[in-house]
């Protein structure tokens, strides 16, 4: 299928920044299960773009503004064709090791708790225990808007058994870790099968690697493996590696964020277009 994404992030400053740097992992790259179309990086202020890649095969562009601002918008806008793979993902550019994966970070430790989790899952191969693993969280930790923050590990969102897709997926891989499978975080755009196109944030999944199969993906948050309904963007040891978008600024006071996001299957686009057209 082909997935429209329009993804705008705007920043306001209680007075005009000096300067501005911000890292920007929003631009998906080709697999077997997506090829990118078309997409484009915009900003409204005078800034420089540097394109580079980072250890985990991301595509990261780095932000340095021109001059002082009170605000900056950041949008990206793409096209994305994408099919179903069964969550195998093939043709990435894997510069490390898969056993860099079992690393745990502050975001993702095991404490007794998860460790508990972990040894819930049954026995079989490694590929048995990860959808078993995924089907436990997806079953016991409700998704709930506004239960936890992006500073929450996957120890403090299992203790209270809901979070966002963030959660799920850090839950998922400190248990993985935990059964000495490698996972990594993902994050990404899912395009829903509901009609609804107007989201409030970008998705996240994660990735355990199995002998045989290479790196799959795996969504507690909706209990499925990654369809032709996902585009996969970055991947990390937890939710910072991945982050969209990560930066720091100089002087401005407060700082204020917010985010629309649009993911659309092209055919809703076309459809939209031709209802104004007739209008």
């Amino acid at each position: 299928m082909r997935i429209r994404i329009d993804h705008e992030t705007r920043y306001a400053y209680d007075r005009a920044a000096r300067f501005i740097v911000q890292v920007l992992r929003l631009t998906p790259r080709s697999t077997e299960s997506q090829q990118v179309r078309d997409w484009r990086i915009e900003t409204d202020v005078d800034a420089r773009i540097r394109r580079t890649e980072d250890a985990f095969g991301n595509i990261v562009h780095t932000l340095y503004t021109e001059r002082p601002t009170s605000g900056l918008m950041v949008r990206v806008t793409g096209e994305v064709a994408t099919v179903d793979t069964g969550g195998v993902l093939k043709g990435t550019p894997e510069r490390l090791s898969p056993l860099v994966f079992l690393r745990e970070t502050t975001l993702t430790h095991a404490d007794a708790a998860l460790r508990d989790l972990a040894g819930r899952v049954g026995p079989g191969d490694d590929l048995t225990r990860l959808h078993s693993l995924m089907g436990l969280i997806h079953a016991e930790v409700a998704f709930m808007v506004g239960a936890t923050t992006a500073d929450h590990t996957a120890a403090d969102a299992w203790a209270q058994r809901q979070g966002v897709c963030q959660d799920h997926a850090q839950i998922f891989i400190a248990c993985a870790r935990r059964l000495g499978i490698p996972a990594r975080y993902v994050s990404g755009h899912l395009h829903r099968t509901d009609g609804i196109v107007d989201q409030e944030a970008s998705h996240a999944w994660a990735e355990g690697f199995v002998e045989g199969l290479g790196w799959v993906g795996f969504d507690p948050a909706n209990g499925v493996c990654p369809t032709e309904h996902y585009v996969r963007v970055a991947s990390g040891l937890d939710a910072l590696g991945a982050a969209p978008i990560r930066g720091t600024s100089y002087g401005g006071g407060r700082e204020s964020m917010t985010v629309a996001l649009r993911v659309r299957h092209m055919q809703q686009t076309q459809q939209q277009q031709q209802r104004q057209g007739w209008s």
